[in-house]
């Protein structure tokens, strides 16, 4: 419980550290954006039956 709570605090801050800037903070969310595009892209592939 103790090294969660540690993990937990860690992430946080970092966090906090990431999105104080501008510059970094939109870097972010473009990565993220793009995470989320690649995600949704093989959800869809993954959905189809293959080809025989």
């Amino acid at each position: 419980m103790v090294g969660n709570k540690t993990m937990m605090t860690t992430l946080a801050l970092g966090a906090a550290y990431l999105l104080r800037n501008e510059k970094s903070r939109t870097k972010l969310m473009n990565q993220f954006k793009g995470m989320g595009m690649s995600s949704k892209g093989k959800s869809a592939e993954q959905k189809s039956p293959p080809l025989v």
